[in-house]
């Protein structure tokens, strides 16, 4: 059946105007001829890669699911403890393999394994031993299925994506971290808290480095389409900026407490890397904040980084970044959190 031509066109001479709302990535590539079978492979089968497994597997979004994992033991108990609940879940193929070749042909590779923090080990030093990880990891990865898409969710995810784009060689558009998915998520849920709203109902963006240096785009909050700060300036309805502050204070500290509390996250992270693959491979073309090339976006010129920007994904990786307005004093918080990231990725020698 023929696809009809998108409304989109409906500008004035013929303009489409989704080229208006969204900046298209250079040098791209199509999505692959569309297979009957989805695979996704999971590399790390800890708390999070077996939160990201599990709910993929609720959620039915692969028929296949390969989990990759260098403790043999410990793999093969997640295996088998996922394969117990089978009449309960729709019907996926799950494996289990140290090896690589195991994830051979697969639509989606989420990367999740990364090495530990030592206590009093340096940040870069931390990165060295990643980098020699990743070395080892995303050839093989990337040899075996030469068209899928890498989902990088091992941390520091910005720096890490960076790696796995330039040892992979993929074009950008197919090399994603999970950045700030689950921030903007946090974000949401306690400006709803705040407001008493369902968080579904609220559109509200954290971008930059998943990290200290994050920017929340404030300017661009809505609610049911009323744009936030606006509204409240139009109705004279004061709000103080510490209040807003705090606000992403709490995000960026969300996961910190977390940890404290429970030892590790797990179960956030597992549902906004789902709603990611879902995104991407039933091409849903849905806006994300997530860690792309940034270079020629938002200003950001200088060098290569990594960061998360509002992008729209569907079966061929990003599809293009929103254009969304910032003020001047987003943008320079954007542009600082650009350097941050590029500091690090220029002692990584990759």
């Amino acid at each position: 059946m023929q696809k009809t031509a998108s409304s989109s066109t409906l500008g004035p001479d013929g303009l489409d105007i989704a080229q208006s709302f969204f900046k298209p990535i250079q040098g791209s590539f199509p999505p692959p001829p569309t297979s009957r079978n989805t695979k996704i492979s999971v590399v790390g089968v800890g708390n999070v890669g077996m939160a990201i497994a599990q709910t993929i597997l609720t959620q039915d979004l692969a028929d296949e699911i390969a989990l990759v994992d260098i403790n043999a033991d410990k793999l093969r108990g997640e295996m088998l403890d996922l394969q117990h609940a089978a009449a309960f879940l729709p019907r996926t193929k799950i494996s289990a393999s140290v090896d690589y070749s195991s994830t051979l042909g697969s639509d989606l590779v989420i990367v999740t394994a990364g090495a530990r923090q030592i206590p009093g080990e340096s940040r870069l030093n931390l990165m060295q031993r990643n980098l020699a990880l990743f070395s080892k990891m995303i050839p093989p990865l990337a040899a075996g299925s030469p068209e899928t898409i890498l989902l990088i969710v091992s941390n520091p995810v910005d720096v890490l994506t960076y790696v796995a784009w330039k040892l992979s060689g993929f074009p950008s558009n197919r090399v994603i971290g999970s950045g700030t998915n689950l921030d903007s998520s946090r974000f949401r849920f306690l400006i709803a808290d705040h407001l008493d709203l369902n968080a579904q109902d609220v559109q509200a963006y954290i971008v930059g480095e998943h990290g200290d240096s994050s920017v929340a785009l404030w300017s661009s909050i809505s609610v049911g389409g009323v744009p936030i700060l606006s509204f409240l300036e139009r109705q004279q309805i004061a709000y103080e900026k510490q209040t807003l502050e705090k606000i992403h204070k709490e995000v960026v500290q969300g996961a910190y407490e977390v940890i404290s509390l429970k030892g590790y996250t797990s179960w956030a992270i597992g549902y906004s890397v789902a709603s990611l693959a879902r995104s991407i491979l039933r091409d849903q073309r849905s806006i994300h904040p997530v860690s792309v090339l940034a270079k020629g976006f938002y200003g950001i010129d200088g060098g290569e980084p990594f960061l998360s920007l509002p992008a729209q994904l569907g079966r061929s990786g990003v599809l293009g970044v929103t254009n969304v307005h910032l003020t001047e004093e987003e943008s320079q918080q954007l542009r600082e959190s650009a350097k941050t990231i590029l500091e690090v990725q220029s002692q990584l020698g990759v």
